[in-house]
């Protein structure tokens, strides 16, 4: 008897109806900041839009510089003049001084990072407002200062370093950058860290638990014993004194609300389906799934090591789903799939749509600026050194 095995479709997923919000025009109440913007959008159906953002971005010319993330839709990444993870593209914005312009077609936080790494002639402009992190928003100014005194009664702050994630406000990497701390992202974490103790016997890392933990203990062999989570919803984070003593990494109960989502069952279920398949997932995945995979890096180590993949291998990519589908699209010698089965769109940075861009640059070509992301000069001062020691790491 043979049988016939059902190719693998790398778009098999099914949708959820959170993950298919209309993306836009409605919001998450539990993790999302809605923000209404000035202005009649283009209809979504619009056949002309392609035309009108290619018509806006002539008219603007060299004056406009377009920043697109990789979690981004395709249609908006047509029109980016450079593509990259937020700090790459922070550090793109800064790269080019001679724009008037920066449209960063990313979420906040990203904004505000090219906000403070350009000149005060630049001005940054967020397509929508409500393109917010669920993640950065999961840990406020009021609640690290709250925190910080926690650790103080204990008697350990002056013992600890704080490592802010690049997913995180400018707020906080200005809380960051006052007490002594620096900046990571997910590619130099480790080196991050590895600093950090140099400095100090304990770490605070804001505000990706996933992130800290995964890896203290897979790339620096501390323990899951030296690792405690501090809750801001609970009184004294829901740790004792001696607790917090006895530990070291500190992390903040903050996680990405894509990442989070894979679960071990994902794992399981997709070399199950694909035998011999290659599992690749972001360090922001829990520490079981990180554990599972067979490999972990950032948005652009995932992106290098499918480049250089051979034909005919086949991957399960636990991280956003646009990235995965372009990768897929991509590499068509090669088997890419979802690691999971149900949709996984950020659905914050998929808010940054044709519409929303057409209106941006429409509006920026009329001489009427909207959605200006500005940083006050005191938050900039402090958050810029903690970006700048990042960059001073060895």
């Amino acid at each position: 008897m043979t049988t016939t095995q059902t190719p693998i479709d790398p778009l098999d997923v099914q949708p959820t109806p959170l993950a298919l919000l209309l993306l836009g025009r409605e919001s998450d109440p539990r993790s999302e900041r809605g923000v209404d913007c000035p202005g009649d959008l283009p209809a979504p159906s619009d056949p002309d839009l392609v035309e009108r953002a290619r018509a806006a971005k002539a008219r603007l010319g060299s004056k406009v510089f377009i920043l697109g993330h990789h979690y981004q839709r395709d249609e908006v990444i047509e029109f980016a003049d450079v593509t990259g993870d937020s700090f790459k593209l922070a550090r793109d914005a800064a790269a080019a001084p001679d724009a008037e312009y920066i449209v960063f077609c990313g979420v906040h936080f990203m904004a505000e990072s090219a906000d403070i790494l350009t000149s005060d002639r630049q001005q940054v402009i967020l397509p929508d407002l409500a393109a917010g992190c669920s993640m950065a928003d999961m840990a406020t100014a009021e609640q690290v200062a709250e925190c910080w005194d926690v650790l103080t009664e204990a008697g350990v702050a002056d013992t600890v370093v704080p490592v802010s994630y690049m997913n995180s406000s400018a707020d906080i990497k200005a809380f960051t950058g006052r007490h002594g701390g620096t900046i990571c992202t997910s590619s130099n974490a480790r080196r991050a860290l590895e600093w950090a103790f140099s400095k100090g016997e304990k770490v605070l890392f804001l505000p990706d638990q996933h992130l800290g933990r995964n890896t203290a203990v897979r790339e620096m062999g501390f323990s899951l014993e030296d690792c405690v989570v501090y809750n801001p919803h609970k009184p004294g984070g829901g740790l004792t004194a001696e607790e917090l003593r006895a530990a070291k990494m500190i992390l903040w109960r903050g996680h990405c609300s894509v990442h989070g989502r894979f679960s071990l069952d994902s794992v399981e279920d997709v070399r199950a389906r694909i035998p011999g398949v290659n599992v690749l997932v972001h360090p922001e995945c829990k520490h079981e799934v990180v554990s599972a995979a067979d490999h972990v890096g950032s948005t652009e180590h995932i992106i290098k090591m499918l480049d250089e993949a051979p034909a005919g291998s086949s991957w399960a990519i636990g991280t956003e789903l646009n990235l995965v589908r372009r990768l897929a699209k991509a590499h068509p010698d090669k088997t890419i799939v979802f690691l999971d089965r149900t949709v996984c769109f950020c659905s914050t940075m998929n808010r940054i749509d044709l519409p929303h861009l057409v209106w941006a640059l429409e509006s920026l070509a009329d001489g009427k600026p909207v959605n200006r992301i500005q940083v006050d000069a005191e938050t900039e001062h402090f958050a810029k050194l903690a970006l700048e020691q990042m960059l001073a790491l060895p």
